[in-house]
């Protein structure tokens, strides 16, 4: 890709479709001057690895258009302005309507959703083809009052381990924030009954050998001193930020996937090593590759 800019707007070539990004010298993060320039750059360079984990899914947004000082969404219904973008109806929940996800197949639709005003992408558990089938069982770890990343790294390794006893391969990232996100693709077909219960199976059994470091309770009274292993982010209308997704937060934080020597090591090097803005999401891209390349070519299923 390649912009071209001048005082109102940017224009971006993706793969030979026009993007403009309008008010590039929006402020999106006041206290650090980061502009919504700085976010369409970010996003024009990690785009070769972050759409294939949006593509061919419906996707859940989370827009910010006036920075993180002002109101905020999640918008489940696409802009219906948009030029080129997929969609893909999805009944709501209780039936009473469908919602027109939009599919981010290509750079272009995430650089004009970028210029909309996204921030985050948060990508449902199933492909277009099949709303009933998930493709992966995640794991949520949010630390509690009192413990941090290094704490889900620990637990993090002990959920590994019980995986690697079901011969199932994980794959780890960062939440973008202080939490973890552990994610086991499968290969259809599967269902969200299937994937639940083995998740809160796996669960039960952390809460069981972990001496009280861990909850699967989503109460916050039960959550002092613990890191909450949410498994009911199985269902048929959850997500989680998609890797190298930029999260709303007090600095642009980037959900970064990590090697599981990473995580290992994380007691050593501390909680600042696994904390990521994009200038640094991109400098270790380019430095060590993607861990989650062979992520959705992971031939894999529940026993």
């Amino acid at each position: 890709m390649s912009a071209v800019e001048d005082a109102a707007a940017l224009s971006i070539d993706a793969a030979g479709r026009q993007v403009t990004i309008t008010t590039p010298g929006r402020v999106l993060w006041p206290d650090i001057g980061f502009t919504k320039r700085d976010l369409a750059a970010y996003y024009v360079e990690v785009a070769e690895v972050l759409v294939p984990h949006l593509a061919d899914r419906p996707v859940t947004l989370k827009r910010a258009p006036e920075g993180t000082t002002r109101p905020w969404w999640y918008q489940t219904e696409c802009p219906s302005v948009a030029p080129w973008a997929r969609t893909v109806p999805v009944p709501a929940a209780k039936g009473e309507r469908v919602w027109n996800y939009c599919v981010v197949d290509d750079d272009a639709t995430l650089l004009w959703l970028v210029n909309l005003g996204c921030i985050e992408f948060h990508p449902l558990l199933v492909r277009c083809g099949d709303l009933a089938a998930p493709t992966s069982v995640v794991f949520d770890l949010d630390p509690g009052p009192d413990v941090g990343l290094v704490e889900c790294c620990e637990v993090a390794l002990t959920l590994r381990r019980h995986l690697d006893g079901c011969g199932l391969t994980s794959f780890v990232k960062t939440s973008g924030g202080v939490g973890m996100h552990v994610v086991v693709p499968l290969s259809p077909p599967t269902t969200f009954d299937e994937t639940r219960s083995f998740a809160r199976g796996i669960a039960e059994q952390l809460v069981a050998e972990t001496s009280g470091r861990v909850t699967d309770r989503m109460a916050r009274g039960d959550r002092g001193g613990r890191v909450f292993v949410d498994w009911q982010q199985n269902g048929a209308y959850k997500s989680i930020p998609a890797p190298y997704s930029v999260r709303l937060m007090g600095v642009p934080l980037v959900s970064v996937p990590l090697r599981w020597e990473e995580v290992e090591n994380a007691g050593d090097a501390g909680e600042a090593a696994l904390l990521f803005v994009p200038s640094r999401a991109l400098q270790r891209l380019s430095g060590g590759g993607d861990p989650w390349a062979d992520l959705w070519h992971t031939d894999q299923r529940l026993s």
